[in-house]
């Protein structure tokens, strides 16, 4: 496995490279990087596969993106990456985050992708009224200005304050520096829905089982909308298969892209 590092639209942005054969390009979720899908790009690339694993701008050993960035923006940039390292046409796969890119991707540029794999993806952004998804919205909206009222800073302590938002299900935008905090909350506004039936590829959906952060209803609201696609459930997975379960997400990878 190499890594290698590439100067795109004046961003560096590192990715991972192994195997040869018929090319796979990993789309990794928010707060994660090429390293988080080191065995299952181990395993895909024994299997005669080129695997390529990048950094995402704000991830990694990616550079920043210089301002708040949205989907659009990640579209660009993957797309620039495609063509700066002669990829074609390539089997894509996009987890949480990444899956929503994967999806808005193929949708744009179907000439590309010979088939997709959503793992996990964040794509559909309906509304959820659980206490969970209220306070979730309250901190993305006011949580700096709540949290710096003197009362609250000199009661609530940065641990207190961690906790908060991780009960809420938003540790990544707590845990967000700078621009990627902006970046956050655009991407999270965005619902991708509405390009779903653009899609035309072989889809796989894959979901773990024990996802907290996104139901598995999404995934299966994806294949209703999305022709030509099937889901498969993980029993022992939660949210990142590709950390929990990457022998048997491999495996079920593998035989899907056989297959087609």
């Amino acid at each position: 496995m190499n890594e290698v590092s590439i100067l795109i639209d004046g961003l560096r942005v590192n990715y991972k490279i192994a195997g040869s054969g018929p090319a796979i390009l990993v789309l990794h979720g928010w707060g994660g990087s090429s390293d988080s899908w080191v065995k299952v790009q181990e395993i895909l690339s024994q299997n005669n596969y080129k695997v390529i694993c990048p950094d995402l701008p704000g991830f990694g050993k990616s550079q920043n993106p210089p301002e708040a960035w949205g989907i659009d923006d990640y579209i660009n940039l993957i797309l620039n990456f495609t063509k700066k390292v002669s990829l074609d046409r390539f089997f894509l796969i996009g987890h949480s985050f990444g899956g929503g890119l994967a999806g808005k991707f193929t949708a744009l540029f179907p000439e590309k992708i010979k088939t997709l794999i959503l793992c996990d993806a964040a794509v559909i952004r309906k509304k959820r009224y659980s206490l969970r998804q209220k306070l979730a919205h309250f901190l993305q909206k006011y949580g700096n200005i709540f949290f710096s009222v003197p009362l609250f800073e000199k009661k609530i302590y940065p641990w207190a304050r961690k906790i908060v938002y991780k009960i809420a299900g938003t540790s990544d935008y707590y845990l967000a520096k700078g621009t990627m905090k902006e970046t956050f909350k655009k991407i999270s506004e965005e619902d991708l829905t509405k390009f779903l039936s653009r899609i035309k590829v072989p889809t796989l959906i894959i979901w773990g089982k024990k996802d907290k952060t996104l139901p598995s209803e999404d995934g299966f609201s994806m294949k209703k909308i999305i022709p030509n696609s099937e889901t498969k459930i993980i029993d022992g997975a939660d949210h990142s298969p590709h950390r929990r379960t990457p022998e048997e997400l491999s495996k079920i990878i593998l035989n899907f892209l056989k297959s087609k």
